[in-house]
């Protein structure tokens, strides 16, 4: 019955994976196999260190894939996104077309900053403190660490030391 314990005791628990494939759906508002959702449900078969809180955000801004990452263990994934039959993927550049990279935004949040994450609707809105757990743009994404919270949560820039939760409006 000893053996039994340590056993179970040394088995790794893993990422759950149906979890991450109900989160990409909820990212996507489309599930999978459907137009705009993912191409196909993840891997079963990895075996990927739990993650206490997985980031998503879009690969491009052509929404091609999204992107599953976790700062800790460190580990990403790309989930492929079906495209709607009205848009074409761009083609890939020529030698002759001129490669345009946008313009860099310097960010309103810097790591370390202190940050108030609001969110709410008609008849009610809840605030919350926490610090920057990286640097953000308006509108990208970042990580923060509440204060009394045991995992950091995921934000959206708004401007200098204010942000939403992903999913809100301002």
């Amino acid at each position: 019955m000893i053996a039994v314990l340590l056993l179970a005791a040394a088995t790794p628990s893993f990422q759950n994976v149906a979890a991450l494939d109900r989160a990409v759906a909820a990212f996507t508002g489309r599930g999978i196999g459907d137009e705009g959702g993912a191409r196909a449900g993840i891997d079963p078969r990895l075996r990927l260190q739990t993650c206490p809180t997985v980031a998503l955000s879009w690969r491009t801004a052509a929404h091609d894939a999204v992107v599953v990452a976790c700062s800790g263990p460190d580990w990403r994934l790309f989930v492929p996104v079906r495209t709607p039959p009205g848009l074409v993927a761009a083609p890939p550049p020529t030698a002759t077309a001129a490669i345009t990279r946008p313009a860099k935004v310097d960010p309103v949040i810097r790591r370390g900053d202190p940050v108030v994450i609001e969110a709410g609707s008609n008849g009610f809105a809840i605030s919350r403190e926490g610090v920057a757990m990286a640097d953000a743009a308006p509108g990208a994404r970042f990580m923060v660490r509440v204060d009394d919270g045991k995992a950091p949560v995921q934000a959206m820039a708004l401007a200098s030391g204010r942000a939403t939760l992903p999913g809100w409006t301002e």
